[in-house]
Order: structure tokens, then C-alpha cells, then sequence
């Protein structure tokens, strides 16, 4: 088993898992997160509108793997937020995924009626369909305008974080409240500027592992939980060997001073609702 890290809520999440974004659901994310599962992964990451849900479930399920061995990531979307919409499409996931619950469900994207979600989200935990509830994209200025207004407080707070990218004022609120960060794009979307940073190059050739290998060990080293997207098998294989070794304390601060302060995504950023909405549309397909 991988290694977990505990949540606010008690439960224990795995510090690595496997990402499905941008996975088809042509038979690519099931045979993704089988080759995953075969080497080791126990913590899959989805999402309504990564359209992939059915085929995850699937290859959870064909896996032959004990179902609380595995912890199981889904998102809400745009379009279900508010109380009835959200209890809704919790069921939509939950038959999608083949599962009788999720073991972390996330307000994707934090516009609209967030609180009617979360409220419905609250509730499907009590019932047990859910084990730990958090949010996704929340900058320090969405989180205030939105978590104190929450019975319950997240369990994570899922954001774009990689070595350019390291988040510090939102790590420091999350902090108070014991809120772990999940990386998305852990590598920088494969950014080969990232990938090709000497500091980077110079401690994968010290250490025997590649540029990838590195940076994910630097973030899990950090606290962060990541969990790293590929297609390929031997990808999918290297991403989770990033713990037989580790950095040293000036080798954190080397890589620290990487932050540049900013990401690809601004949460912020005007018209991000409106764009997204119109790039996604969950109901199409069903």
C-alpha cells in the first residue's frame, strides 16, 4: 500500500494517486487506471466533467482489489450546484462509478450556489455516500468569501501547485484548519521549461530518477498530495517510484526558490464561471 497522510475528518487518503483529466472515455481511461492500479496506485482521481467516471468504476471494479483498499476522487460541476441539483448528481456519480459511495467528493470550480452544494454534500456524507468532502480551485479570496459560511470545513482544497507554483499564502491559511493541498498538474502540465531546470536535471542525475520523479518528491516531501496523470505504462509506473530516496534541506530550498508566485489558471480572474460553463456541459451525454 502507499503511504497516506490523515485528513481533518480522521480519514487516511493516499499521498500519491493517478489523475484522469484529459483521459477519453474510449476505453483509454480504463485501460489507464488498470495499468495504475496493477503497479501499485490506490487512489484514482475523477470528475463529472472528466466524462470518465463510468469507465474508472469499471476498471475499479475488474480489478479484483477490495473496495477500501482503493480511495475514489469525484467533482461536482457548474451545472448541479445548488442543494437538489447536487444531491442529484451525487446518485448521477455514484451510478456512473459503480459504487455505493465516493470516498472524496470536491466542489470543482467554487462559483454559483456553492453553499446549496456543499450543503448537499454534507448530507450525502452523513448518509454515508460520501467519506470526506473538500474543494478544488479555491484561492485565498474565494475561500474566505465562501468557507466560513460552511457548517463543516474541507478536507482538501484541490489546486494547480508545481515547483513554479507553490501556493504559500493559500498553504498558510489552509494550515489553520488542518486542510491538506491536492496538486493538479503536478508536473506543470509538462512544461519542459519545469522539466529541464538545472537544479531539477542536476538531483535527478544525483539520485538516479528522472525530472518527474524529482519534482513529486519535492511536492510530497512539501505535505502535498499529488497525483499524476499519464497514458503510458512505464509513466505511470516511474511517477510512483518517488519513495526509496530523499531530498535533502537544502535541496527543498533549492527547488523553493523556484516559486514564481503565479500559475496558468487564475480562479479569480473575471469571466472564469462563464467560460467554464460553456466549455462543459455534464448533461450532454446523459
Amino acid at each position: 500500500m502507499t503511504a497516506t497522510i490523515k485528513l481533518n475528518d480522521g480519514n487516511e487518503i493516499p499521498v500519491i494517486g493517478f489523475g484522469t483529466f484529459q483521459i477519453p472515455n474510449d476505453g483509454s481511461t480504463y485501460r489507464a487506471v488498470t495499468d495504475a492500479l496493477k503497479v501499485g496506485y490506490r487512489h484514482i482521481d475523477t470528475a463529472v466533467a472528466y466524462f470518465n467516471e463510468a469507465e474508472v468504476g469499471r476498471a475499479i471494479k475488474d480489478s479484483g482489489i477490495p473496495r477500501d483498499q482503493i480511495w475514489v476522487t469525484s467533482k461536482l460541476w457548474l451545472q448541479d450546484f445548488g442543494f437538489e441539483a447536487a444531491t442529484k448528481a451525487i446518485e448521477t456519480s455514484l451510478t456512473k462509478l459503480g459504487l455505493d459511495y465516493m470516498d472524496l467528493y470536491l466542489i470543482h470550480q467554487p462559483y454559483g450556489d456553492v453553499l446549496g452544494a456543499w450543503r448537499a454534500m454534507e448530507a450525502a456524507k452523513q448518509a454515508g455516500k460520501i467519506r470526506s468532502i473538500g474543494v478544488s480551485n479555491m484561492t485565498t479570496k474565494i475561500w474566505q468569501s465562501f468557507v466560513p459560511q460552511f457548517a463543516t470545513k474541507p478536507s482538501v482544497n484541490q489546486v494547480e501547485f508545481n515547483p513554479y507554483f507553490q501556493q504559500r499564502p493559500l498553504r498558510e491559511l489552509l494550515a489553520a484548519d488542518e486542510v491538506k493541498l491536492e496538486a493538479w498538474a503536478p508536473l506543470g502540465q509538462g512544461n519542459q521549461a519545469l522539466l529541464n531546470e538545472p537544479v531539477i536535471t542536476k538531483l535527478a542525475e544525483k539520485y538516479g530518477k528522472d525530472a518527474g520523479q524529482i519534482i513529486l518528491r519535492f511536492e510530497n516531501q512539501s505535505g502535498i498530495i499529488v497525483f499524476p496523470k499519464s497514458v503510458h505504462p512505464t509513466r505511470i509506473k516511474s511517477n510512483l517510484e518517488i519513495f526509496d530516496f530523499e531530498l535533502t534541506t537544502s535541496e527543498m530550498t533549492a527547488i523553493e526558490q523556484l516559486d514564481t508566485g503565479h500559475g496558468q489558471h487564475n480562479p479569480d480572474a473575471d469571466g472564469v464561471q462563464a467560460i467554464l460553463l460553456s466549455a462543459f456541459d455534464v448533461h450532454a451525454n446523459n
